[in-house]
């Protein structure tokens, strides 16, 4: 039997938290090991309590989870971040990937994508629906810093960009193994490339990428 994720909740409304608690069960293979009213209080939870995940909302009284999500990635070692937001907060969505967080998943979503989402998160994947992503990015581009390197996707094997491509479509490793018929250690091996050629630094950075670069069609939600 494997362990099950561990998984730190963090929101200032304590109805939510109920909310996750009863869709992040133990027989579903998950564990709530702490929870945090704000975001001031997750670098000290995530200190004590060693998540695999942290579920984060946005929007909180004191610390924002934008904030929050910047502090904890300048910790060595910290787990990664799903947000936990409304579907119009565009702008919130492309300050959190920013910050740092691996995806995100919205408040209206059916319970089984949050699991889904936290499954993936946790195992190093990235969660950006490409319907929500195609439209943050629009806000995402409009900061000062570039959305990603400026490397040319020439530098890519075949193989690799169809990777990425399939990134961007919002593809897990193991979707994305099934689709090009080669295993899952090999995509992962492509991945590893790909992010050294390009200059990216995480998954989620890599949707960016494949968006800017128009390998993905952005759809409409």
């Amino acid at each position: 039997m494997t362990d099950p994720i561990r998984v730190l909740l963090v929101d200032d409304q304590e109805l939510v938290r109920t909310g996750l608690r009863r869709i992040l069960r133990r027989k579903d293979g998950f564990e709530i090991v702490a929870e945090c009213a704000d975001g001031d209080e997750v670098i000290a939870a995530v200190r004590a309590s060693t998540p695999d995940v942290v579920v984060m909302d946005l929007r909180m009284r004191r610390v924002g989870g934008i904030d929050a999500t910047r502090l904890l990635s300048r910790t060595g070692g910290a787990p990664p971040v799903l947000a936990l937001t409304t579907f119009q907060d565009d702008e919130l969505l492309s300050g959190a990937l920013r910050a740092g967080a691996a995806g995100f998943v919205l408040k209206d979503s059916p319970a089984e994508e949050l699991i889904r989402a936290v499954r993936l998160v946790a195992a190093g994947e990235a969660v950006l629906d490409p319907a929500v992503t195609a439209r943050v990015l629009q806000t995402y581009r409009s900061a000062p810093a570039p959305a990603a390197s400026e490397s040319d996707t020439g530098a890519l094997t075949g193989r690799e960009l169809d990777v990425l491509t399939a990134i961007g479509r919002g593809l897990s490793n193991d979707e994305i193994a099934a689709e090009l018929a080669i295993s899952v250690v090999t995509v992962k091996s492509h991945i590893g490339n790909l992010f050294a050629k390009l200059g990216v630094r995480d998954r989620a950075a890599a949707v960016v990428y494949a968006f800017d670069h128009g390998l993905v069609a952005p759809r409409t939600p």
